[in-house]
């Protein structure tokens, strides 16, 4: 493995004057953009590129001992740091290319059909919602989308939500950990007991999770979870992983079919030699999630959890500062964010704006805020004739933020409240 990256000192940590032109060494972010939108793809920080950057060099180097002598054992110490990070059993997490691939990789694996049902929510990623519509459509499978309020009071209404939904004919629940429209963490521990308690499998869509909230998969107990390492881990895009509990591996398979279905290896299973070799790729990006993590578990004393927690503070702040902005208030407990927050728009200001892409676009080119703006439910999680109930800004929080970066989103939209 490569060696254990040092952090240097944020200057994004130091006073600022004005959120524009300011270093956010080590990450290569654009001086002149507030970047707002950590949660849709998260920056990576040059320090964990140049990692990438020496095991793209010592593949280089002898590509056949390194791919087919090398890369396994350097794939577990990988998975070990990963794991340790995760909670998890090395062994039981596979790379994949994002958490949308690891959704696909379970649903298609499964034998679903004519009568079973999947159990999911309005507040579901759109791409991952799509994979179930494809699996209905392909198999039969029924789709059965449940309604969560938002804004939203407490934890307990999105377990109603969900409980009321689930039937004898539920075979799996697909639930996010971190909802992608709404930003708001499930308590899916609860979740998961309790579909379990009623024989129903649950696949963790867990995109946001790893690096934004803490994460014990062993303790868990859902059948299958996937997770991002190119958001919050800050490790090179295209990287992710699935875990699959023990007595769940068997039939899932990746969807790419190559050599590891008759490896005749017998000291390991066909979920490790399967996953672990989908044909000739580029797995740096995957080996550089352990740098990833080292490095940014370095940035604070206190390591991961007052990174966390310093983010998730900062993303209360943020939203604090939006919403006096607006003059709404804020539409969920502070107990049911991470290092997002999302906030439902006045109708007014998406109209006068034009709508919201026309919002994002003004606010990016006329402020320079990177900030997402869209309509919720997502289009997957409604009918085709149905209309957006709300227009959602979502912001987020990393540690190149700082509070002036919210204050001058909240600027932006009190000049278009007039």
């Amino acid at each position: 493995m490569a060696e254990p990256l040092v952090a240097e000192p944020l200057v994004a940590d130091r006073p600022l004057s004005s959120p524009l032109m300011r270093d956010r060494s080590p990450w290569l972010l654009d001086p002149d953009v507030v970047f707002l939108n950590h949660g849709s793809l998260g920056s990576c920080p040059a320090p964990v590129l140049a990692a990438q950057r020496a095991w793209t060099d010592r593949l280089e180097r002898q590509p056949i001992l390194f791919l087919d002598r090398e890369l396994p054992h350097v794939l577990a110490d990988a998975r070990e740091e990963i794991g340790r990070l995760l909670g998890a059993e090395p062994d039981d997490l596979a790379f994949v290319t994002n958490a949308t691939s690891g959704v696909n990789a379970v649903v298609r694996s499964l034998d679903l059909g004519r009568g079973d049902e999947i159990l999911t929510t309005d507040h579901e990623y759109n791409a991952c919602l799509n994979v179930l519509h494809e699996a209905s459509a392909r198999t039969g499978v029924g789709v059965v989308i449940a309604g969560i309020p938002f804004p939203i009071d407490s934890p307990q209404a999105v377990v109603e939500a969900i409980l009321s939904r689930a039937t004898r004919r539920t075979r799996l629940a697909v639930l996010s950990h971190i909802t992608s429209p709404t930003a708001i963490v499930f308590p899916i521990e609860r979740l998961v007991a309790e579909l379990t308690a009623r024989g129903i499998d649950t696949l963790v869509d867990a995109a946001h999770a790893p690096g934004q909230v803490p994460v014990e998969l062993t303790t868990l107990g859902a059948a299958y979870w996937t997770g991002n390492g190119h958001k919050w881990l800050c490790a090179p895009k295209g990287t992710a992983v699935l875990w699959v509990r023990r007595d769940r591996q068997e039939p899932i398979r990746p969807l790419v079919i190559s050599h590891g279905a008759n490896d005749p290896d017998p000291s390991r299973t066909r979920f490790r030699k399967e996953f672990d070799w989908p044909g000739t790729t580029d797995p740096t990006g995957h080996l550089a999630i352990a740098d990833a993590i080292r490095f940014l578990g370095s940035l604070r004393p206190g390591g991961w959890p007052e990174l966390m927690a310093e983010n998730h503070a900062l993303a209360l702040r943020g939203r604090d500062l939006v919403c006096e902005a607006l003059g709404v208030l804020p539409p969920a407990p502070d107990s049911m964010l991470g290092a997002m927050a999302a906030v439902p728009l006045p109708p007014s200001l998406v109209e006068a704006a034009g709508g919201p892409l026309a919002l994002k676009t003004s606010l990016y080119d006329e402020d320079r805020v990177e900030v997402p703006i869209t309509p919720w439910p997502v289009p997957a999680a409604r009918a085709a004739d149905e209309p957006a109930r709300a227009t959602l800004l979502r912001i987020s929080a990393q540690a190149y933020n700082v509070p002036a970066d919210y204050e001058a989103l909240a600027d932006a939209l009190r000049r278009r409240l007039g």
